[in-house]
């Protein structure tokens, strides 16, 4: 599988081919790094290549005269189509002022001087709309967000009021509850720099939950680049959405099982898949007849919509399914999401949203209507299963944020074919994947072999990095041996932490565990601080002080002591670790760790917070010898 980021071009920019990832992920409905061959010429549009129909289907005869059999396209034959036609027509400066101007779509153009000539970013009308109101409902009770609200939707307040980042720390804390310490969001005196420690504050705490952050900085979302802040808040608001979707919430998901299915094959599904099982079951519930296969297509007749809601509705809210006698589709639908209303569910869509069967929206909206009324009744007895570690959780979030394709929802099955691994390896180390080895789209007849045969490979680069791999065959990712498959994993987060590490180390020695212990001692003794560490199993971490020492020492002045706790308690521990955590995303380290990997001192995720301090400093004392610190940053 190719590598999720844009390759470099000779002939797109960095930012046409940022904007070319971001059309081919609005095609990609379903999210597993494909659109399909079919879909080329909507595709070619919206990028601002209108083609007649004969001379799409003689680029996909010459497509499929290449090898490509299986009908689809992944992103970097997409982007090597783009390029061909680009120097073919000679659309040359004018390249992205040809994006489709389709009706709802709104056309911004750069807002930095390498961008300013030739470049527009699309922006959907009703995403803003949509997501305006979200956080309008979501934040209306919270007291540090009165002077944000009310926002009009169909202006620009929604992005001149998320530029000093107190929004989107409040949002991913909806999203994630406790992810963001609020002690360490700056509420007060908002000036440039403060705002910008907020944005660092958001964007980190965004990668730390799962979220892919591609080329986003504080001064994009101060800018209130909204093709950004768009694209940051969705991310946001879907995992918050998707987030309770499974069977520690909602144990009556059982009920969605099949015939011949066990607990195992819920646990392996897509929040997506999911929901549409759910909804097809209240719609057999119903007696409707009707069945969906999508939230696309299927549910733009609002048909589905209109006997989900009649299910789910508590007793006595007067929804009913009058709606279905309507004639006109577009009406039919506002109808029906007056009904949704009745149960305070009309978020998201409107009318139109639903009849052009917008996949982002009606996601929300029937994610919405799951976490609000699930009508699923508790089983008789409880089914055992084994609940997502921290650990995991955070190797997940880790994975997703790199953007690897597919989404990670459970680790062990999505990693099984090996894909996504090759893709971490080739962020760990660019280059060091031979894709001609890869198999990409499995044979109905060969699939369990491919796979294997991917995993085998997958152990093979691992040792060729000098992973310790003892005992660990292909067979063993290929079946989700969580003890060997989490070994692996840690070796490549571990890899990929040092490799940024060492790519700052002007001394050139490869980094390791001994470089960075001392680099946090003798950085904690030069800034006249006491507390040291012998190692990442040291007790003495638990507490969180020697973290929040370390961030002072780095950027002086930036810990509140009156906040920090001094007694030994877990609950004291918890508070600090929690602190820590925040403040050192504040400053700019891209932690993934949880604050109970500090007070249980899990010497790995510890490393890890140490590392990207490290490389947080050694960043800051490479921009203070050219002279070149921000006022903020210092």
């Amino acid at each position: 599988m190719a590598s999720p980021a844009s390759r470099t071009s000779m002939v797109l920019s960095r930012e046409e081919c940022d904007e070319l990832r971001a059309n081919f992920d609005e095609i990609d409905v379903n999210g597993n790094g494909f659109i399909e061959l079919e879909e080329l010429r909507e595709a070619l549009e919206c990028v601002g290549f209108r083609l007649p129909k004969y001379e799409v289907r003689d680029l996909i005869k010459e497509v499929e005269r290449g090898g490509k059999a299986d009908g689809r396209l992944e992103f970097h034959e997409f982007q090597s189509l783009v390029e061909k036609l680009k120097r073919k027509k000679d659309f040359g400066r004018g390249f992205k002022k040809l994006i489709s101007k389709r009706e709802n779509i709104e056309t911004h153009g750069g807002m930095t001087e390498a961008s300013v000539e030739g470049t527009t970013h699309s922006v959907k009308k009703e995403e803003q709309v949509a997501f305006t109101d979200w956080i309008t409902r979501n934040l209306q009770d919270d007291p540090d967000c009165q002077k944000y609200l009310p926002m009009n939707p169909d202006t620009g307040d929604l992005y001149k009021k998320a530029k000093d980042g107190i929004m989107l720390c409040k949002m991913i804390n909806k999203s994630v509850p406790d992810t963001i310490d609020e002690r360490t969001i700056n509420k007060n005196n908002l000036s440039i720099y403060r705002m910008h420690e907020n944005l660092m504050l958001a964007i980190n705490s965004a990668q730390a939950i799962g979220c892919n952050i591609v080329n986003i900085g504080a001064d994009d979302l101060h800018q209130g680049k909204p093709h950004l802040v768009l694209g940051i808040l969705w991310q946001v608001i879907r995992i918050g959405l998707l987030n309770a979707i499974n069977l520690k919430d909602h144990p009556g998901l059982v009920a969605l099982l099949e015939e011949g299915e066990t607990i195992e094959d819920l646990l392996k599904m897509s929040p997506e898949a999911i929901l549409i099982r759910w909804v097809n079951y209240h719609l057999r519930r119903s007696g409707c007849g009707r069945q969906i296969k999508n939230l696309t297509g299927d549910i733009s007749d609002s048909v589905a919509y209109i006997h989900l809601l009649h299910q789910i509705a508590p007793a006595g809210s007067g929804v009913h399914t009058g709606a279905q006698n309507e004639g006109d589709v577009l009406q039919r639908a506002e109808l029906m999401l007056q009904e949704a209303d009745k149960i305070g569910c009309r978020s998201f869509v409107t009318p139109q949203n639903v009849v052009d069967g917008n996949d982002k929206l009606n996601l929300a909206f029937v994610a919405n209507l799951f976490n609000m009324y699930p009508a699923l009744d508790k089983p008789a007895t409880e089914e055992e299963y084994i609940e997502e570690t921290a650990e995991e959780r955070t190797y997940r979030n880790w994975m997703n944020s790199l953007g690897v394709l597919p989404f990670v929802c459970h680790m062990y099955n999505d990693l099984c074919d090996g894909r996504i691994l090759f893709q971490l390896y080739d962020y760990v180390q660019p280059g060091c994947v031979d894709w001609s080895k890869v198999v990409k789209t499995f044979s109905k007849m060969k699939a369990n072999f491919q796979k294997i045969e991917n995993c085998n490979y997958a152990v093979e680069l691992g040792l060729k990095l000098k992973f310790s791999l003892v005992g660990i065959g292909g067979k063993d990712i290929n079946e989700g041996n969580q003890v060997l498959t989490l070994a692996l994993v840690w070796q490549l987060m571990r890899a990929y932490t040092l490799s940024i590490l060492s790519s700052l180390d002007k001394s050139g020695k490869p980094a390791g565990d001994q470089a960075i212990i001392q680099w946090v001692n003798k950085t904690l003794k030069d800034a006249g601080k006491s507390r040291e560490i012998k190692n990442f199993q040291d007790s003495s971490i638990s507490d969180g002080q020697v973290v929040i020492d370390l961030i002072d020492a780095i950027k002086p002045g930036s810990i509140r002591y009156d906040v920090v706790r001094d007694g030994g308690s877990d609950e004291d521990k918890l508070a600090n670790a929690k602190y820590a955590i925040s403040m050192a995303r504040k400053i700019g380290a891209r932690v993934y760790a949880l604050p109970e990997h500090i007070v249980s001192v899990n010497s790995k995720m510890v490393m890890t917070v140490f590392c990207c301090l490290m490389v947080v400093s050694l960043r800051r004392q490479t921009l203070d010898d050219e002279g070149d610190v921000p006022e903020f940053a210092k």
